[in-house]
């Protein structure tokens, strides 16, 4: 009678298979944790769109496509193909987008794809949360969670259904590089997801990953406070810096410079009301381009959200103002400078001044909120200041010749020499500047009836012969006398504070108002006033005078126009006059020692990580790499030996090698028909006369890789992970 040998019986830790309920939950999360991910990825743009608009257009896009995929590739008989799937969602999303963004217009769906990403990088941060923009992290997100969930459904992969929302974070993180905000939280929750996503796809328990939580916290507060003292902080890459910036636009058929004559005839106009903290002068436009007969802008007028960058050179005050717009014609949208939020009006605006526009004709009754950070001026900085060199300067320094005439009867020359008699006693950059404004406040008079123009021509007849003109004459004159000796000068047109009190003014077109601007270095542009106060009929006696920090401007330009050199002494004013030492630049404080020593702590469990991660696998081929034949014989039985830990072998024992096979065999199923032939290897390359040859060495070998499969599916992996950590998996049994 012959009998039939049993079949092994399976490992004990072998899981049962898990029943289809559970595995349908298990997929119900996963795709639950895929559609958190996916939006999770989208909020990193909240540095590029304000929160608000942002997260709408994220849930949708996020629970849709999961939802999609979940329909149609949800675990059947027989899947639905992959190619499918793609043409729905693709529809889907331009259904949905259409929708939703576009309120039913499809036609604009694909162009708006296009151009979405050359508009968000010409928008300034936060950009303007309009369909044609937003469509851009709709898209994203659709994709990484329509990406992650087919990873989910088809796969068997633990985390890679994450990584489409990885992707998208980091798309988010450098188109929002120099956003408000950060993204740390976004990028915790991120980690959060993807472990809890691979728990999920594990089906293991997660005692064992939390317990590193701490670990991981505490290496990111060390980082976080180490971090500012490192010598290795640099710009962060902007590719807003690759993208060409639109060209400089007309924004208006007609220059408010052109205006100001107009708005002084007829002096009641009202204008706009604004409430505000303070009264300041209002900023309408800013002109920068002069050809010798008209002042134009070379504003690259960019799209804003709500925030405008700030320009940190000077200490500024903090005014919010409320305006109503009454009867101001144009787009131009007046602020006081330098704007920093608006509220309840799409503009545009120029980075480099700070001026904003509207997309359309500003209309009555239309309001909205400015939130300005405006200049205080440091007295001492001014006094000390040198014309700014670059290149936003260098254009606002030259002159063009006139039109139709030679260079022997140009108008800039003699220009340049006025300019240079008026500031010859004067010492600094700024003193000269504040000369030449209180040389214009004294040689002409206001009158609102005087001849308007601004060409050279014009300017000639008003310093040489007239000497009466408003605003634009004095303001458009001083910009071109600064200009011929070198100071970078512009001119703004703009309104005085108004009529009222009380945080209300009522601002006219009497109140308009044209001042030149001259660049310094370290400082930016610093405002002048050679406009004499208004006398006669073209005088306003309620007309409210600027605020406290205007004032103080004023009245250190005039003590620097005060100041003259004195060639014979060397007290106070003498000459050369000392100059003030320039102001050291700015030093980065030389790192602590200890910085250094704290910065190497969170290296040390990553070199311990390492190596007890490099080491076994380096003794592994060393082992396999033996010199001999007998030599990798016992390199094979050393493994073997080492692997067998993991199921209680001790690391120093008196048993023979059959003893260690018959201790293997009991604690790893199926592993004695591998242990038993190579226990008898290795006792026949000890003992035996013959050496052995090649072969028995790679069969030895055989032996071992699967014995040390078995024993990993024996043992299980958080034993396994356990041994592999510990510190004597660095030196060999």
């Amino acid at each position: 009678m012959t009998t039939t040998a049993a079949a092994p019986p399976e490992p004990a830790t072998d899981a049962p298979p898990a029943p289809r309920r559970v595995l349908r939950v298990r997929l119900v999360t996963a795709l639950v944790i895929v559609i958190a991910l996916a939006g999770a990825g989208g909020l990193a743009f909240h540095r590029v769109f304000a929160f608000g608009d942002l997260v709408p257009v994220i849930t949708v896009a996020a629970v849709a496509p999961v939802v999609l995929v979940a329909l149609l590739s949800w675990p059947r008989r027989r899947t639905w193909p992959l190619w499918i799937s793609v043409l729905a969602t693709a529809a889907a999303w331009t259904l949905i987008a259409g929708l939703t963004l576009f309120h039913g217009d499809f036609t604009v769906v694909g162009g708006a794809l296009r151009d979405s990403w050359k508009g968000t990088l010409t928008s300034l941060l936060p950009a303007p949360g309009r369909p044609e923009l937003l469509v851009l992290p709709h898209a994203l997100v659709w994709l990484a969670a329509f990406g992650g969930a087919e990873l989910a459904v088809r796969t068997e992969t633990k985390a890679a259904p994450a990584l489409p929302a990885v992707a998208v974070f980091c798309v988010a993180l450098l188109l929002g590089v120099n956003g408000p905000g950060s993204n740390l939280p976004v990028a915790a929750g991120l980690a959060g997801l993807v472990g809890a996503l691979t728990i999920v796809r594990s089906g293991g328990r997660p005692l064992w990953l939390i317990a590193g939580l701490p670990a991981a916290a505490a290496i990111g507060l060390l980082g976080a406070a180490v971090g500012p003292y490192l010598p290795m902080r640099g710009e962060a890459y902007d590719p807003r810096a690759t993208v060409k910036a639109p060209p400089p636009q007309q924004r208006d058929s007609i220059s408010p410079l052109d205006r100001v004559s107009a708005w002084l005839q007829t002096p009641d106009q009202q204008m706009f009301t604004v409430r505000a903290d303070a009264p300041e002068d209002w900023r309408l436009a800013v002109l920068d381009r002069f050809d010798g007969v008209t002042w134009t802008s070379g504003a690259r007028f960019v799209p804003a959200g709500s925030r405008i960058p700030e320009d940190p050179r000077v200490h500024r005050t903090r005014v919010v103002q409320r305006f109503t717009v009454q009867e101001l014609p144009g787009v131009w949208v007046p602020a006081a400078d330098r704007p920093r939020t608006v509220q309840g009006l799409a503009v545009a605006t120029d980075p480099g001044s700070g001026v904003l526009t509207a997309g359309r004709p500003l209309r009555s009754g239309q309001a909205y909120t400015v939130t300005s950070m405006v200049p205080d001026y440091d007295a001492a900085r001014l006094a000390d200041a040198q014309p700014a060199r670059d290149a936003e300067a260098q254009a606002a320094s030259g002159l063009p010749e006139s039109p139709g005439t030679t260079a022997k009867t140009a108008e800039v020359p003699a220009f340049r020499r006025l300019a240079q008699a008026i500031t010859k006693d004067q010492d600094t950059a700024f003193q000269r500047a504040a000369k030449l404004a209180d040389y214009l406040r004294t040689a002409a008079r206001y009158d609102v009836t005087g001849l308007p123009g601004h060409t050279y021509a014009q300017l000639r007849y008003f310093l040489g012969t007239s000497k009466r003109g408003t605003s634009e004459q004095f303001a458009t004159a001083y910009a071109v006398l600064a200009r011929s000796i070198g100071l970078p000068a512009r001119v703004v047109v703009g309104f005085r504070p108004g009529v009222g009190g009380n945080g209300s003014w009522q601002v006219r077109s009497g109140d308009v108002l044209v001042w030149p601007e001259v660049a310094f270095a370290e400082i930016g542009w610093v405002p002048f006033f050679p406009t004499p106060e208004e006398t006669g009929a073209s005088k306003k006696p309620d007309s409210v005078p600027a605020g406290e920090t205007q004032q103080k401007l004023e009245a250190a330009q005039k003590s620097a126009a005060a100041h003259k050199k004195d060639n014979g002494g060397s007290g106070k004013h003498g000459a050369p006059a000392p100059k003030a030492p320039a102001r050291p630049a700015h030093k980065t404080s030389p790192t602590p020692p200890w910085v250094y020593g704290v910065a190497a702590v969170p290296l040390l469990p990553a070199a311990y990580l390492a190596g007890v991660l490099i080491v076994p696998v380096l003794r592994r081929r060393r082992r396999r790499g033996g010199a001999t034949p007998a030599a990798r014989i016992t390199g094979a039985w050393e493994q073997t030996r080492e692997a067998l830990g993991a199921v209680g072998l001790p690391a120093v024992t008196a048993l023979t090698a059959h003893e260690v096979a018959g201790f293997g065999a009991e604690r790893v199923p199926g592993a004695e028909a591998h242990l038993r032939p190579l226990a008898d290897l290795v006792n026949r390359s000890r003992y035996a006369a013959t050496p052995p040859g090649p072969d028995t060495a790679e069969a030895a070998w055989r032996h071992t890789e699967e014995i040390r499969r078995l024993v990993r599916r024996t043992a299980g992996l958080r034993r396994r992970l356990a041994r592999r950590l510990h510190p004597r998996s660095l030196r060999p049994r």
